[in-house]
Formats: structure tokens, sequence, C-alpha cells
């Protein structure tokens, strides 16, 4: 596999895209946990609502138990506190749903902090990247024999720019078909120079 150009300059771009792509990637992956952390920080809400909760209902339920022991008023004095020892239990179920929620909220929005512009960076890099891998290799093996350069040749012909044909040869059509070897090479150089690389 060909990752990089034989042409210094393409290849000089070509590793400050790589790496600015994997810096990308790994801030956006930081940037994820920082996100995720800081909406998880807010479970400290709720937990401090279910402490509170759960602290008022067993103080409620302890006085009840208590009152229902005086004699004649006991069983109808606990009832408010049966009633606030409820309370209590619905604040602490309050305070435990709220962390679960934070919990689930700091996950999807680390995800998605993360996930979609990375998967955006992978898709403007990493196919990009991937074609000219394939392209170069299949180049450089197209460049292996007679056929493949004159293939070259003929493509050259068909997609580079006139002033570019002109330089490599002043009769670029005539001399690919008269087949005259060395406006052939230089042809396929030239394409294979578009593909990143260099004719051996």
């Amino acid at each position: 596999m060909i990752l990089y150009s034989d042409f210094p300059f393409r290849r000089a771009r070509q590793m400050i895209a790589d790496a600015a792509a994997i810096l990308g990637i790994a801030l956006f992956i930081v940037l994820g946990v920082i996100v995720h952390d800081a909406i998880l920080s807010l479970q400290a809400i709720g937990a401090r609502l279910a402490d509170a909760g759960s602290g008022f209902e067993s103080t409620m339920t302890e006085i009840s138990d208590r009152l229902s022991h005086v004699p004649l008023i006991g069983s109808g004095i606990r009832g408010p506190f049966d009633e606030a020892s409820g309370a209590g239990g619905t604040l602490n179920e309050v305070g435990l749903w709220q962390q679960q929620a934070t919990e689930q909220l700091a996950v999807a929005a680390g995800l998605i902090t993360a996930i979609l512009p990375v998967v955006a960076i992978l898709l403007c890099w990493l196919i990009p990247r991937m074609r000219f891998a394939r392209r170069a290799r299949l180049a450089r093996d197209a460049a292996m024999s007679a056929a493949g350069r004159d293939l070259l040749a003929c493509r050259a012909l068909s997609r580079r720019k006139l002033t570019l044909l002109l330089a490599a040869h002043p009769d670029p059509a005539g001399a690919w078909r008269r087949q005259d070897a060395a406006a052939i090479r230089a042809l396929a150089a030239l394409e294979l120079r578009a593909s990143g690389v260099r004719m051996s």
C-alpha cells in the first residue's frame, strides 16, 4: 500500500493533513469526555436530594413509630408523620431519578460531542486518503509493464492539461499513435505524477 506521494510537496501536505486529522479526532474525544464529566457532576444535586429525602423519611418514620406507642392517641397522632415520611420517600425517588437521568444525558451528550465530529473527519480525510493509496498502487503496478505505460499515456492524453502534454512532447498524440517509446514514457510519467507516483 502506498500511503504518501513520491513528491515532497504533496507528501508534506498529506502528512500535515494526517496529523491534523488525528489531532482533531483526539481533541473531539477529549471534548466528549469533558462534556460527559461536566454534565455528570450535576448528579451531586440528585444525590443531595436523595439523601435529604431518605433522611427525612427515616426521621418521620422513627417519630411515627415512637408516637404510635402513646396510649389512646398514638394511632391518631402518627398519621401526619406517616404522610411526611411518604413525602420524604418521594423526594428520595426524585433524587435517584435525577441521578439516573443525568447519567444518561451525560453519556448521550459526550458521545454526540465526540462521535459526530470524528465521523465527519473520517469521511473528509480517510476516504480521500484511501482513494489516493488505491490509485497510486494501481498506477505504480501499471507502470511496470509496457502495456500499462501505454494505457497511462492514453489516460494522460485524455485527462491532463494541454500545456503539460506539450511540455512532455511537442506532438503528444502523434507520438503516442506512432508508439514512440520515449513519448509514451513521458506521458505515462505525467499521469503517474497526478497519482503521486514517480516514474522508476
